[in-house]
């Protein structure tokens, strides 16, 4: 479990935690990928079966904690839920960040199997992925006087790249938003 009050390997890109203040460069967290995420091929590998859920959508969290328990060996599920301390956001805010999340691209809800994605949760209304920063006092060094307008089109990217990698869009193709 990562609450997001101290930086660990799945502490989300330019992100601020208590023990990751920015630095220099007032980024936050690396840019670089978390150490250990689900969507990484090889740490897919390990795990027989491989699901990302958010708490924006309960059914889903119980249909792929059910199909976890039926496979033999190590699982892994990845839900997004904040932490109004650790993120900086309002409690009330909680479902409206997690869908922002994924709307945006930067988390996107899947399932794998052996390494290969067998489903994905398609994006129906795409955000871009300031609005999800926006809310989160985590992200406030990337606003304001010292604004980071590229750290945040860096963001938008990665966002890009997991919406063309997992072909998120519903009804559009790939690179229309």
């Amino acid at each position: 479990m990562n609450t997001g009050v101290q930086r660990s390997g799945a502490t989300p890109p330019a992100a601020r935690t208590a023990t990751n203040r920015g630095g220099r460069t007032g980024a936050g967290k690396s840019l670089r990928p978390g150490e250990e995420r689900a969507d990484d091929r090889h740490g897919a590998r390990r795990s027989p079966t491989v699901a990302t859920a958010t708490v924006a959508d309960l059914r889903d969290i119980e249909y792929k904690v059910e199909r976890a328990m039926s496979f033999h060996g190590a699982r892994y599920l990845h839900i997004l839920v904040t932490c109004p301390l650790g993120w900086g956001c309002d409690s009330a805010d909680t479902i409206r960040v997690a869908r922002l999340a994924t709307q945006s691209g930067l988390f996107p809800v899947f399932e794998a199997e052996q390494g290969e994605i067998t489903a994905v949760t398609k994006i129906r209304q795409r955000v871009p992925v300031e609005e999800y920063l926006r809310l989160q006092k985590r992200y406030a060094h990337l606003f304001g006087r010292s604004a980071r307008p590229d750290i945040v089109a860096r963001l938008q990217a990665q966002a890009d790249r997991n919406i063309a990698r997992f072909d998120l869009l519903e009804n559009q193709p790939v690179g229309v938003s």
